[in-house]
């Protein structure tokens, strides 16, 4: 197991290569969004899943959100970040080229994890997905994923924190005010109730 500090944690995110880390909800593989095709080769991902922009604060995210959205999107993250919600939201024009979807929408998130809140206000955002081989059952352990990855570098201390095992809830902005579950997790969402 490669076990990193934040340091070497950084060096290695800037030489283009992944990192995983811990979060709330289950482990995940990250990088830099100039290195996105980095993780779609560890996991063996099908190109065409988008991957999630995960920050460490609300305002290290906002330059992402379009115009449209944002009264929206500050509404939502306010009441329910950090913590196990991903908010798909319309991409500002200007950030388009770290897409990882075809629609022009980003998954954002910022994880209740001080681990992964103290790496990502050093790296600036990361593209991540959780850490497994796609189409597989990952384990939540840094041990059970140093066998799935034996290169990539896993930033420690470990025991990490507990985390839920679940993958976060997804919901998807429509249009002003209405919004769309797209993936049912453990944070339930009254905005979504009509």
């Amino acid at each position: 197991m490669n076990l990193v500090d934040y340091k070497t944690a950084l060096k290695t995110l800037k030489s283009g290569l992944p990192i995983i880390f811990p979060t709330d909800t289950l482990p995940a593989i990250g990088c830099l969004p100039k290195f996105s095709d980095v993780i779609y080769k560890f996991k063996k991902r099908d190109r065409r899943k988008p991957l999630i922009l995960m920050g460490s604060e609300q305002k290290q995210l906002m330059g992402y959100v379009d115009d449209s959205a944002k009264e929206d999107f500050e509404n939502i993250a306010s009441k329910y970040w950090p913590g196990a919600l991903t908010i798909v939201i319309p991409c500002a024009k200007k950030k388009t080229s770290i897409l990882t979807s075809t629609d022009f929408s980003i998954g954002l998130r910022i994880p209740d994890s001080y681990m992964a809140q103290s790496l990502i206000k050093e790296t600036g955002p990361l593209l991540t997905s959780s850490a497994n081989i796609s189409g597989l059952k990952g384990s939540i352990t840094a041990e059970g994923i140093a066998l799935d990855f034996p290169s990539v570098d896993i930033l420690g201390p470990v025991t990490w924190d507990k985390n839920s095992g679940k993958a976060s809830t997804i919901i998807y902005w429509e249009t002003r005010g209405i919004w769309r579950l797209i993936r049912k997790g453990e944070v339930l969402i009254k905005e979504l109730e009509r």
